[in-house]
């Protein structure tokens, strides 16, 4: 029998009300009955085109239940039978049925339906039912398998319109606390990983470079004896690892977690300023790389004497003899053994895990501290809708330093068993079509950007072992999509993520629709969106212009997010912290708009940032570096220049500069400051795309660049509309 926890009584209201949940079984609506004074005293809405399931139609045929058809019912006439059950002393509760639906959907109720429950103009009371199991995988669940049921009873909704965004809204927050409670959240990392490896010992990650392959519990011991060499090394609670992806990269980092360390995945591609900055936040004196993967990088500023511990070097020292012994031990050793050496629960919960850097709208690096929690927490929400066995594999080619390469493709593998094919790069499209097809994976993530490049290469069935195609960090242009489904037979599934939110937020899954049996569903994909929110994770929306002003779901609007994988502000960072938090929630500085399927569609970002390729590029940093290269006539005061992102259809965005100094030789001047830029250490996919002349850079009164001028000329110069 399992647990009911329930919350929120306070809000039951004294006069007969009509009650929303979000999903039913037959514990839920025994307990809600109850807490409402018995059968006698409620009135049960039935659908009857979407029963529920038998156990919850057997407990309500015994009682004296209203079902009402109110699909095909007249609004008015149904809003009377409603209102007559309540004056006859009797609340009504609404029974949701079963529609077709993707596997952690957090409601069972049909935008149509949801819709219709709205027409009705009576203020509902929302409550949130969710079943939950303290396991990595699916701790939200909707399948049967759950050890307790959380029941929140919400505030009545005020009258007026979009009620059922607001409902929607009510059952989203409440979702997050409730998941916030699970105590899976408060598990140590380092003890997932572990059990992990062993119970799941025989699973390989294979080496796209070489082709050999490492069984995880021979990785979970190769992790242990290096972890005690870090542990008399770097004295300090940080390390940075200069790695790409790789058995030595992840090595490193489950290393640097078993003893106690926190991993600082870096950027190799970042400039000298930001490498220094990275250091001055972090506190790094030691780092760990490899002399192999040094020797590739020599523009890199990598720091010298013996901040370095090479990797190769260390295990050698360290001798096969003693690496295969502590193989042994993580293979054989009692769990209690393994957690008196290695102290697995000495950090966990809201302890830092591990800590990345994200640029700043100034250019300057900004750390964002991933906690035990936010990790653990983001872990089992995908799990909770992404349904793979244990031993499917991943291709794991995303960058270590980036969050979806540290929480998804390095560290939830082992955790729950997924087998991981490695390789360096994501830009090599031939070859990770090869590893992909030669090794059957069955999720691949990358950007639309690099998977175009993919599908050039890419035969008829290179991707039939492929489960989940996701792509992400920049917007799905539909000739992609449509180029994926018609050579591939692949539908690319669209998500999103932020390094704050570590990282993953939502994702479009498989397609549902009607069937013959059930004409009734709640979809798991929507082009054009990124698909549902992950379980536990609440939204608002407001206007862009005004934090104070809330808008409803439906109306697009800033972006805010609360949940137990949101971070808790950037490091040191009180700056900025300050205005990108408010009651708990975090401002994400996107735009966007939440349907009653709980469907997010993004509508742009505000901050002054693009997505080119799939990288986040600041335009401040491109602009200072022009702005200081160009020369500028005499007398002249304003800005001379200024950076505007576009819509790209090869790379989703590119920037474009505005100058009121340049009106002839542009394409020179364009190749005189891409050159600037490479010398200056910026990538060149931060290089404008092209120069438009304007007359004046657009100002407002108070002398801040005008954005929405700057971005007005450019698409009037572009004929974009």
């Amino acid at each position: 029998m399992a647990k009911v926890r329930i919350t929120g009584l306070e809000n039951i209201q004294t006069a007969p009300s009509l009650y929303l949940p979000n999903r039913v079984d037959a514990a839920i609506l025994s307990e809600l009955e109850q807490r409402l004074g018995g059968s006698d005293n409620v009135a049960y809405m039935v659908e009857e085109v979407l029963l529920p399931e038998a156990e919850v139609m057997r407990f309500i045929k015994k009682r004296h239940v209203v079902i009402f058809n109110f699909r095909k019912a007249n609004i008015k006439v149904l809003r009377e039978q409603l209102l007559a059950q309540m004056e006859a002393g009797r609340d009504v509760v609404f029974v949701p049925g079963r529609p077709n639906s993707i596997m952690g959907c957090v409601s069972d109720v049909p935008m149509p339906f949801l819709m219709q429950l709205a027409a009705l103009h009576i203020s509902p009371v929302p409550v949130f039912a969710g079943h939950y199991r303290e396991d990595i995988l699916r701790a939200f669940t909707t399948d049967k398998t759950y050890e307790w049921i959380g029941i929140s009873i919400l505030p009545k909704l005020s009258p007026g319109p979009r009620t059922g965004e607001r409902v929607m809204e009510a059952w989203l927050e409440a979702s997050a606390v409730e998941f916030e409670r699970n105590p899976i959240l408060d598990c140590s990392l380092a003890r997932l990983l572990v059990e992990g490896m062993r119970r799941h010992g025989k699973v390989e990650i294979i080496d796209g470079m070489d082709g050999s392959s490492l069984p995880f519990y021979k990785v979970l011991g190769v992790a242990m004896a290096l972890s005690r060499e870090l542990k008399k090394i770097a004295k300090e609670p940080r390390l940075g690892i200069i790695l790409p992806p790789g058995k030595g990269g992840l090595i490193a980092n489950y290393a640097c977690i078993l003893a106690g360390i926190v991993p600082v995945n870096i950027n190799y591609t970042s400039s000298d300023a930001a490498f220094k900055s990275i250091i001055r936040q972090s506190g790094l004196k030691h780092f760990i790389s490899a002399r192999a993967f040094m020797s590739k990088l020599p523009q890199f500023p990598w720091p010298q004497g013996d901040a370095i511990i090479h990797l190769d070097k260390t295990l050698k020292g360290i001798g096969m003899p003693k690496i295969a012994g502590w193989v042994a031990f993580a293979r054989f050793a009692p769990m209690g053994l393994i957690n008196m050496t290695f102290n697995l629960d000495a950090r966990k919960g809201d302890d830092e895990a591990a800590l990345l850097f994200t640029s700043g709208s100034s250019g300057e690096p900004k750390g964002v501290s991933f906690s035990h929690r936010m990790i653990v927490a983001n872990m089992t929400q995908v799990l909770s809708k992404v349904t793979l066995p244990a031993g499917e594999k991943f291709l794991c080619s995303l960058p270590i330093f980036h969050s979806f390469g540290l929480t998804i493709s390095t560290l939830l593998p082992p955790v729950y068993g997924f087998g991981m094919v490695t390789y360096p790069s994501p830009l090599e499209a031939k070859k990770l079509n090869e590893l992909i097809e030669q090794h059957k994976c069955a999720l691949v993530v990358t950007t639309p950007t690099f998977a175009r490049s993919m599908l050039r290469r890419a035969g008829a069935h290179t991707y039939d072992s492929v489960k989940f195609f996701i792509v992400g960090a920049e917007k799905l242009q539909p000739t992609v999509a449509d180029e994926f489904k018609k050579k591939c037979n692949v539908t690319l599934l669209e998500g999103y993520g932020l390094t704050e939110t570590a990282p993953v937020c939502g994702v479009n899954l498989q397609e549902t629709g009607p069937t013959k049996e059930q004409p009734y569903f709640v979809p798991g994909y929507k082009f054009g969106s990124i698909g549902q929110l992950l379980p536990g994770l609440a939204v608002r929306i407001t206007d862009p212009d005004d934090d104070n002003v809330r808008l409803t779901l439906d109306e697009q609007g800033m972006i805010w997010f609360k949940g137990p994988n949101v971070f808790k502000g950037y490091v040191g960072r009180e700056d900025l912290n300050e205005g990108i938090f408010k009651d708990g929630w975090f401002k994400t500085g996107d735009l966007g708009r939440v349907d009653l399927n709980g469907m997010l569609t993004l509508g742009g970002r505000r901050s002054r940032f693009s997505k080119v390729g799939g990288e986040m590029v600041p335009h401040e940093v491109v602009e200072n570096a022009i702005e200081e290269f160009v020369t500028h006539p005499e007398g002249f005061t304003g800005r001379a220049v200024a950076v505007v992102g576009v819509p790209d259809a090869q790379k989703g965005e590119a920037l474009v500069l505005l100058s009121c100094v340049h009106h002839s030789q542009l394409p020179q001047a364009l190749d005189e400051i891409r050159s600037h830029l490479v010398e200056q250490g910026l990538p060149r996919l931060w290089c404008p795309r092209e120069i438009i002349p304007v007359e004046t850079i657009p100002a407002l009164p108070t002398g801040k660049m005008d954005l929405r001028g700057c971005q007005m000329l450019a698409n009037e110069a572009l004929g974009i509309h």
